[in-house]
């Protein structure tokens, strides 16, 4: 998001873009995010909807139902890769920035980013750019989309075995998709 933000500014010296897992605004990630957890099984979006009504999303029940979600679209490796796993635990310590930003959890957007929308300036970004996102992604289709229809040097690379996180789910894919983009000439 920040590296599309700076680019629509053509910068100087940008030389390419890569926009990794990154919606081009917050109202379709949201509608997919809910898509997607239509998708949980019955018992586990009935504790994401009562812990949520209950205002308790820092709940250790909400933590583990949202496992579930996060097992299916952020990593799919399991064990959670310990990198992610310090991450998450990092989060939970300290979580200002996510919670101004973004709110309490992926189905509670409620932050400053709530409306956040680059869709109207995407046609400035004018570096070459290599959009990604996974088969199983947060980041679905519909949601990056918007980044390859408007730029016009644009590559998009889907990993298919990947949901949010191809960096550790086809790490040597990965490695060979973003290494080929820059190394391009």
């Amino acid at each position: 998001m920040l590296a599309a933000e700076h680019a629509v500014g053509q910068p100087t010296g940008l030389k390419n873009l890569i926009i990794a897992n990154s919606p081009a605004d917050m109202g379709s990630w949201m509608a997919a995010a809910e898509r997607l957890r239509g998708q949980l099984p019955e018992d586990v979006q009935d504790v994401l909807g009562r812990c949520e009504r209950e205002m308790k999303e820092d709940s250790e029940e909400y933590e583990t139902a949202m496992m579930a979600f996060y097992e299916r679209h952020v990593c799919r490796v399991k064990p959670m890769p310990a990198e992610l796993a310090e991450s998450f635990q990092a989060l939970k310590k300290e979580g200002t920035v996510y919670a101004t930003m973004n709110g309490p959890s992926e189905f509670s957007v409620t932050g400053t980013l709530k409306t956040w929308d680059i869709r109207p300036e995407i046609h400035k970004i004018k570096a070459p750019t290599l959009l990604l996102n996974g088969k199983y992604d947060e980041a679905q289709d519909e949601v990056v989309e918007p980044y390859f229809r408007a730029i016009d040097k644009v590559k998009w690379y889907r990993f298919a075995e990947s949901s949010h996180t191809p960096q550790l789910e086809e790490r040597e894919e990965f490695v060979s998709v973003v290494a080929g983009f820059l190394l391009a000439p």
